[in-house]
């Protein structure tokens, strides 16, 4: 399968595979987020696209299109063509510069970098049928208060992954009993009972549940104990591919 991007800007911004690091996990100590493997995969499952020059944006909170202020560090003739105000309302619109055609049945997420912090602004997602569509779309970002925000050269401004959405409909949310599946049942309390045993040494520093640090069930598949067979296609790591030229 493809994810076929064309381009529709003269210089269009780069397209990376998702990069695991942010820069709130590398400031905890040990880097213990990274420990939360869905915190990484949600990083990676999916493509960046990174901003070409550093600007800063500022919004005064006014609710015209002329109350947003874009100034790029460097003089850059491509840079109206990136980013402005256009939705007004405190709205800062960017162009990913590419027309993007997905295989039959598969839609493009389009959202701001999965766990990627930025103080005063936040990116709006939207979902769109990139299987037919011939025009390209838009990502948006809103700011949460007036005053001013960075995005740094290289920085990602969208992210994109792809989506089966049509299928949704056909599923349909059942709740049920826990005790009506005894197997998970089985499986769920003596997870409990071991997160419980940990948490409590933890607690108590004791040297061996300190040294481990953290319990490794989710991240290398495996249940506690033998209370079932662990799964075998378990992914903790996610590599996309990079885009190439044809």
């Amino acid at each position: 399968m493809e994810l076929e991007c064309y381009p529709t800007a003269q210089r269009p911004p780069e397209i990376v595979p998702g990069r695991p690091n942010r820069a709130w996990m590398d400031n905890f100590i040990a880097r213990h987020p990274y420990r939360c493997l869905p915190l990484s995969m949600a990083n990676t499952t999916g493509w960046e696209i990174l901003t070409p020059t550093a600007f800063t944006a500022e919004w005064n909170g006014g609710v015209m299109q002329e109350d947003i202020k874009l100034t790029p560090d460097r003089p850059n003739p491509d840079f109206h063509d990136l980013v402005k105000s256009h939705f007004s309302h405190g709205v800062m619109t960017f162009h990913p510069g590419y027309l993007f055609r997905t295989p039959p049945g598969w839609s493009m997420m389009v959202q701001g970098p999965p766990n990627h912090v930025k103080d005063g602004i936040q990116p709006l997602a939207g979902l769109v049928e990139t299987d037919w569509l011939p025009f390209p779309f838009t990502m948006n970002w809103i700011f949460t208060r007036p005053g001013k925000v960075r995005f740094e050269k290289g920085e990602p401004f969208c992210f994109i992954t792809l989506t089966k959405d049509r299928e949704l409909d056909e599923i349909q949310p059942v709740i049920r009993s826990m005790t009506s599946n005894p197997e998970l049942r089985d499986q769920y309390d003596m997870w409990e009972k071991h997160r419980s045993e940990f948490n409590k040494k933890i607690f108590q520093a004791d040297p061996d549940a300190t040294k481990e640090a953290w319990q490794r069930f989710y991240f290398r598949g495996e249940f506690p104990e033998e209370s079932g067979e662990a799964p075998k296609d378990h992914v903790n790591k996610r590599r996309l591919k990079t885009p190439r030229f044809r």
